[in-house]
């Protein structure tokens, strides 16, 4: 019989995350100067983590790099369009770090089993993705696709803490609502994509996130090895700092934000 895994403190996670961090900038030093276009998909069941990992990769890095889509619910136009439309509208250009949370594989988990979708619709989406996605690597595009995969127990106790906390109740959506009660759909669900899109050329990645700060070290511990990113030379500049002040400033009478918050000495 295995041993439980002893926890993990918050200030070993914190110092993880950190040395994590800093790969993540020495991977965007490196795409911004080879120009190389990254996609990253991360895709679960609600309540699974994706906000999480996608937080602490923004964090120390560069919106202009590392850009995040989460798109609402298509237009009526965009409804008309061909169905990958709208996401190939948000793809990288050089030296960008494109991140969805969610992507074209709501048509293969929520628009399946909330009828979003026609089976025939379903069924032509799985045909098609792979020659897509193989569409998008063979353009040198480096595409990952990561599953975040959480417990019934433990979703059902993250939709608990939703609905008893004001800074997380905007979290709950309609479809969250189900996510219990369809979970044996979503299940089917998952499998169906999962046997139809995971590919050697696009392969899925499944992050167990029972345990968010887990899940998030190995999510990004892995995120990092797939990609053969080098460490760019870095030239420390001079900070020069002005002779004295030559030029006295006007005293301007503005409405100075009251300090309510003080730091005591």
């Amino acid at each position: 019989m295995s041993k439980k895994r002893k926890k993990l403190s918050n200030k070993e996670y914190e110092r993880e995350l950190y040395k994590l961090q800093v790969e993540l900038c020495k991977l965007q030093a490196w795409v911004k100067q080879t120009g190389r276009r990254i996609i990253i998909i991360f895709e679960g069941r609600d309540a699974a983590g994706k906000g999480g990992v996608i937080k602490r990769i923004l964090e120390r890095v560069s919106p202009r790099v590392f850009q995040v889509n989460a798109l609402p619910a298509p237009t009526e136009r965009q409804k008309t369009q061909v169905y990958y439309q709208r996401y190939i509208e948000r793809f990288p250009a050089a030296g960008e770090i494109i991140i969805f949370d969610r992507s074209w594989y709501n048509r293969a988990g929520v628009e399946l089993v909330m009828g979003f979708c026609t089976e025939e619709e379903h069924q032509r989406f799985l045909k098609r993705t792979p020659a897509v996605e193989q569409a998008i690597v063979d353009d040198g595009i480096i595409l990952l696709k990561y599953w975040f995969e959480v417990s019934q127990e433990v979703q059902a106790e993250r939709f608990q803490k939703r609905i008893e906390d004001p800074c997380k109740q905007w979290k709950l959506s309609p479809m969250d609502l189900t996510a219990q009660q369809k979970w044996d759909e979503y299940t089917q669900a998952k499998d169906k994509m999962f046997q139809a899109t995971d590919s050697k050329h696009a392969p899925w990645f499944v992050v167990n996130s029972d345990d968010k700060k887990t899940a998030r070290l190995n999510c990004i511990s892995h995120l990092l090895s797939q990609i053969p990113y080098e460490v760019m030379p870095f030239t420390k500049p001079e900070i020069k700092k002005s002779k004295g002040q030559q030029y006295t400033p006007i005293d301007y009478d503005f409405n100075v934000v009251p300090e309510k918050y003080v730091i005591s000495k």
